[in-house]
């Protein structure tokens, strides 16, 4: 059977928009803080918008994110996620959900943040749910 990543993404965009909105406050809230996101230094923007998705319960939420999108995408999960990795990890453009199963891996990608030609960074609109099978 194949992974339908579509779906997955579906699932996470639509049935889990709250949770994908409170991404995007937390985005919002690194990129208006004091140090910002203008430094370049990734793994700064990384740690700012972790504490601030751990803060505000986000990402203990991003497990059951997970368990809904391999659901949606016709996948079983052989143990419980959880918010740390391999399940989740949180990077300096957004959290970044994984879930290896029989029929390959999903990804799935909450962007916030994106990297600018010039390697700093900058608040995207709104947060892209993007997903995938690797």
């Amino acid at each position: 059977m194949t992974l339908d990543s579509d779906a997955a993404r579906e699932c996470v965009a639509t049935e889990h928009a709250d949770v994908v909105a409170a991404v995007g406050a937390c985005a919002d809230a690194v990129a208006d803080s004091r140090d910002g996101l203008a430094a370049g230094d990734g793994t700064a923007v990384a740690a700012a918008l972790e504490s601030c998705l751990d803060k505000s319960g986000t990402l203990g939420a991003l497990p059951g994110v997970l368990a809904a999108a391999v659901d949606a995408a016709g996948g079983t999960l052989s143990a419980e996620p959880v918010a740390a990795p391999p399940y989740v990890a949180v990077t300096s453009r957004g959290p970044v959900l994984r879930a290896t199963l029989d029929d390959g891996r999903l990804v799935v990608e909450l962007r916030a943040i994106r990297l600018t030609d010039d390697n700093g960074y900058e608040r995207r609109d709104g947060v892209a749910v993007e997903a995938s099978v690797r």
